[in-house]
């Protein structure tokens, strides 16, 4: 190639650079979202993420036992009944969750779960007869507390909202639901996990429940 050509291209490059550059500003910018919009996105992020808001061994349960129990949607007076028991069951799991603690020993390492009371926690795994209690920290204060209730409320409402937008758990519950039940389960769900969701913004906790990770002096 001669030099006359190679400089003819040099030219040509940014010549067409400049105008796909030209083009890209001249593009006009997409139009803003609106209010309404930017609230209903909102809105579904928060439910989207209330998931994380539970226990972990709750949610999987959830998950996995409900098509079998509700026979994926189409239940009878049996398995109807079998469904709310596992309902009520996973939302006392929720409520109970919300007073389970953990700590990390720091005489021998270890990592101690138990139950928070009123007086202090019931730990789990630790042998009191063989252990002298004296190894142990001041479990005083990880009694139960206000906040612990509030959590609790709302980890049940959560799990609530959840089962609501399962549509096996729905169609169990309400074969031929009306058209203001209707209304009511596509509404009252994702208004409930949203205020919960700011709710627990708003009252947050420092337990570690069972499944989540200890740091030191916990």
């Amino acid at each position: 190639m001669s030099l006359r050509a190679k400089s003819k291209k040099s030219r040509e490059q940014p010549a067409e650079s400049k105008a796909a550059r030209h083009e890209e500003e001249a593009a006009p910018p997409p139009p803003p979202a609106s209010s309404s919009q930017q609230a209903i996105s909102q809105a579904l992020a928060s439910t989207a993420h209330l998931a994380n808001l539970l226990p972990t061994g709750t949610l999987l349960a959830f998950q996995l036992l409900t098509p079998v129990f509700t026979n994926n949607g189409s239940c009878d007076t049996a398995t109807r009944l079998m469904t709310q028991a596992l309902l009520l069951l996973l939302a006392a799991s929720c409520f109970l969750a919300c007073f389970t603690d953990s700590f990390r020993s720091a005489s021998d390492g270890r990592v101690y779960y138990g139950l928070a009371t009123r007086r202090g926690m019931w730990l789990f795994n630790y042998d009191y007869v063989a252990s002298p209690s004296a190894a142990l920290p001041d479990l005083s204060r990880y009694r139960v507390r206000a906040v612990d209730w509030v959590h609790a409320v709302l980890s049940v409402l959560v799990f609530a909202s959840v089962a609501l937008r399962d549509r096996n758990a729905v169609s169990c519950l309400y074969p031929r639901p009306s058209r203001e039940t209707e209304e009511a389960l596509s509404v009252l769900p994702l208004g409930v996990g949203v205020i919960c969701s700011l709710l627990f913004v708003v009252f947050p906790t420092r337990r570690h429940g069972i499944g989540y990770p200890v740091t030191d002096g916990r």
